[in-house]
């Protein structure tokens, strides 16, 4: 099996790369193979095993703006892809995780997007322009660390209250975005059940429970009123007594204020054309101080992890 990345132009091929094949393409019409044959792993790169039921492909084309070895991820500034969402920035996962440190910030690629109900690959990826070091992005995201003040962003409630986040200090703030038209199960209804599994699991500890508060944001101030607000929440708060929101929000920014939020939790979302919203992950922890604690970017955290950290924030 030949792994799967090319590069049109120059090739940099380095030593970690020996114990795999790799495909470089030189020149506008040709390709050329390079590399030696070598075994792989068994899943099927024209049909990952991660990617089950109905698989939608697409072409994408964009600009690589971060790539992490470490998750086996790459964030694109992509063009439109047609039929299924605008341009936009957002992390897509490998088909071949290891292809990631042959990725630089400014590369100009190619590659294949597959979709699924469950979730999404990028593979035959093909670099047609090395990174420039004047290459910048059009809208920049900060990428949240541990320790780093979270401004006192407002938000509506599912009450049609005012909040924001400084009322929360003094305790650990857990914080995930959603939007309530979500159909994916690995997405948003995820993150949903998830805050539920921890909302129940805070609720059993009187040491945690009244020291801590859970905040559900929405990134769709268009249809995510308070009164949807209200009625989608109430399915994962699952309480019918009055304070039943008392220990957990479900808040939508203003219009104004929406880009500047989903831009410091690094939340990147595009409308498509189902009515729908294209958008990555994120779900962070943060301390009684009003600091990050942990910040999450995907969907693979577990519920006993982030009350893991709300342990170690409150020192408990």
């Amino acid at each position: 099996m030949k792994l799967n990345i090319r590069l049109a132009g120059r090739l940099d091929v380095r030593p970690y790369f020996s114990w795999r094949s790799l495909l470089a393409a030189f020149g506008c019409a040709v390709l050329l193979l390079a590399g030696c044959q070598s075994r792989q792993s068994n899943s099927n790169p024209e049909h990952p095993a991660a990617l089950t039921g109905k698989i939608q492909t697409y072409q994408l084309k964009g600009i690589v703006v971060s790539s992490d070895p470490a998750t086996g991820e790459v964030s694109i500034d992509s063009e439109a892809i047609p039929g299924f969402m605008e341009a936009m920035i957002m992390p897509y996962k490998l088909a071949q995780p290891n292809i990631a440190t042959e990725l630089h910030p400014g590369d100009h690629i190619t590659a294949r997007l597959q979709v699924s109900d469950s979730a999404s690959l990028l593979d035959q990826i093909v670099v047609t322009g090395q990174a420039k070091p004047d290459y910048k992005p059009t809208t920049v995201y900060n990428v949240p660390k541990a320790g780093q003040e979270v401004p006192n962003f407002k938000f509506t409630n599912q009450n049609g209250n005012a909040i924001d986040l400084a009322q929360f200090r003094g305790k650990a703030l857990l914080v995930t975005f959603i939007y309530t038209r979500c159909p994916l199960p690995d997405y948003c209804i995820r993150m949903s059940r998830n805050f539920a599994e921890i909302d129940r699991a805070l609720a059993a500890d009187a040491k945690l429970y009244p020291n801590t508060h859970l905040l559900s944001i929405s990134f769709d101030p268009d249809h995510d009123t308070p009164r949807v607000l209200r009625a989608y929440g109430a399915a994962y708060v699952g309480r019918g007594a009055k304070d039943s929101f008392s220990h957990w929000d479900f808040a939508v920014p203003s219009k104004q204020d929406l880009n500047t939020v989903d831009q410091f939790f690094d939340v990147a979302v595009t409308p498509s054309d189902n009515q729908t919203l294209a958008h990555s992950l994120s779900t962070v922890v943060i301390g009684p101080d009003g600091r990050i604690v942990s910040w999450y970017p995907t969907n693979e955290w577990k519920p006993e992890d982030l009350v893991q950290d709300v342990r170690h924030a409150l020192g408990v």
